[in-house]
């Protein structure tokens, strides 16, 4: 019995989700730790690393516990652990708040108290403002972004103790733009099954216009951000060509999206917007050598 429900509590962690908040994480910490400083510290990082985690799947827990009866009537969601009965909400309830409560005290234990401050806050904004704002405003993504981009400062302010330089929040930046044209090609993708689920992450009217403006803009944005990442890391030209083509081929797909106005562009340009993600950090790391 016990042996069958651990898939459906490595479910509630949202493990597709973390792996992107690791690999930013990551990323903050090794362009902040200071470059003159042999070895690298992978002892620390694998701290940060595990405490964030610990959090995230904590905030995956928890979101699938006070969402669970709307989950219920999304096709994409509905078979969910708790949405479709295999677990309890109890059951989530608590082992989403043991996880965040002993990530939260990992970190503060094997880091420090900026880190933690950073991961118990993005907790709390994710649970308490973007999730019931999804039933209240299309604007929900807006907030969502804002705490969706702070694992890049944990990882900074793991590595150096501080994020009061320009770096970090050019870090932010990127993830905060990028969230967009990743989001809203999940919004299109299912937009009847939000709707009928009552969460407002399209407008009723306008929808396209809607579609447009948080997808192009931001875009543009991101692309821009990830050249000023770039420029910061003092990088040659091999790697700000590589952001050049990175960019380009996200635009490619926003584009096409605008354009067609179908499924199958939004699930294109979601598999883009993964890949951009994944290519630039490779790219950013790459020209801090």
């Amino acid at each position: 019995m016990v042996r069958e429900a651990v898939p459906d509590f490595l479910g509630l962690t949202k493990p597709e989700v973390n792996l992107l908040i690791l690999v930013a994480t990551f990323t903050g910490f090794y362009l902040g730790y200071p470059r003159g400083l042999n070895p690298f510290p992978l002892e620390r990082v694998f701290h940060v690393l595990l405490g964030t985690l610990l959090v995230a799947s904590g905030a995956g827990a928890l979101n699938q516990y006070l969402e669970y009866g709307f989950d219920a009537r999304m096709r994409r969601t509905s078979r969910r652990p708790v949405a479709a009965g295999r677990l309890s909400p109890v059951s989530a309830f608590w082992f989403g708040m043991s996880l965040a409560v002993i990530g939260a005290a990992y970190l503060s234990v094997f880091s420090n108290i900026l880190a933690t401050s950073l991961a118990v806050v993005t907790l709390a904004s994710y649970l308490f403002i973007y999730t019931p704002l999804k039933r209240k405003t299309p604007l929900c993504t807006v907030a969502g972004a804002f705490a969706g981009a702070t694992p890049p400062l944990i990882g900074w302010a793991a590595a150096c103790g501080s994020i009061a330089s320009a770096q970090p929040w050019i870090l932010y930046s990127m993830l905060f733009f990028w969230q967009f044209p990743h989001f809203m090609a999940i919004a299109w993708m299912y937009r009847e099954d939000y709707a009928g689920a009552g969460y407002f992450v399209l407008p009723a009217k306008r929808e396209y216009a809607f579609l447009a403006w948080l997808t192009v803009v931001p875009s543009i944005a991101l692309v821009l951000a990830s050249f000023a990442a770039i420029e910061l890391a003092d990088a040659r030209l091999l790697p700000l060509s590589a952001s050049v083509i990175l960019g380009l081929g996200l635009l490619f797909y926003v584009c096409r999206l605008i354009a067609l106005r179908s499924k199958a562009a939004a699930r294109q340009l979601l598999k883009a917007t993964i890949g951009y993600l994944l290519l630039q950090v490779l790219v950013l790391t790459v020209a801090k050598r």
